[in-house]
């Protein structure tokens, strides 16, 4: 699954240097304990981004709330805040891990990148790129077997994964990401598509005579 939460607002939700660390520190604890495995993240200063693949269908759910019990009363202690951090629940798509799995991953570790704030992923510590593509320690991170199928060896999965991530993530599957997160669609190909409808999960828009009557899209539930 990708999700993204973001700040009330757009507000920040991290200030300073300790808030992105406390936060990874319960991102790990709370995985953890919720049974999710954490493919990659970004910490960003106004949202999260996060893939992940939960071990039981209320997962994720449980690990956000698990997170946010325990980083929001800390960042409202910390910078006088009170009232709401987080712009209500979070979002998240079903990703199709044979066709977007490697993509999320590059589009979640690129995001600082497109977003102006560094020059290139490994100028910015608050992302999965050290240790997916660096080898630093970061007990946040179970590496997904996909990747771990890149090569044999720790060190050419990492070569290889550099590789991967200096290529721009296409602006078409950019678009696909953020629209299949935004609405909570199934991302992925036909087959993986045509299951997740078997199970109600809406993989395409709804036609505008039916939003008309007033009819959510599938997703507006609890993505998990």
């Amino acid at each position: 699954m990708h999700v993204v939460q973001r700040g009330a607002n757009r507000a920040p939700v991290f200030v300073e240097a300790a808030d992105f660390s406390f936060y990874r520190q319960c991102l790990a604890f709370s995985a953890r304990k919720h049974c999710v495995a954490v493919h990659a993240y970004a910490l960003m200063t106004n949202h999260v981004h996060l893939l992940v693949t939960p071990n039981g269908p209320a997962g994720v759910a449980r690990m956000m709330q698990s997170i946010g019990r325990v980083y929001v009363p800390y960042f409202n202690a910390a910078h006088s805040h009170s009232g709401t951090l987080w712009e209500g629940r979070y979002r998240a798509t079903i990703v199709d891990a044979d066709t977007y799995l490697l993509t999320c991953m590059r589009y979640i570790e690129l995001n600082p990148v497109r977003a102006g704030m560094v020059p290139a992923p490994g100028d910015y510590p608050w992302s999965s790129f050290a240790a997916n593509a660096l080898g630093k320690l970061d007990d946040a991170l179970t590496p997904h077997p996909l990747y771990r199928l890149l090569a044999d060896s720790p060190g050419e999965r990492r070569a290889i994964w550099r590789q991967i991530i200096g290529t721009s993530v296409a602006e078409s599957e950019i678009a696909a990401i953020r629209d299949a997160t935004q609405h909570a669609w199934a991302l992925g190909g036909a087959s993986f598509c045509a299951q997740a409808e078997c199970f109600g999960r809406r993989t395409q828009r709804m036609p505008p005579s039916r939003r008309r009557a007033g009819q959510l899209p599938s997703g507006g539930s609890d993505p998990t």
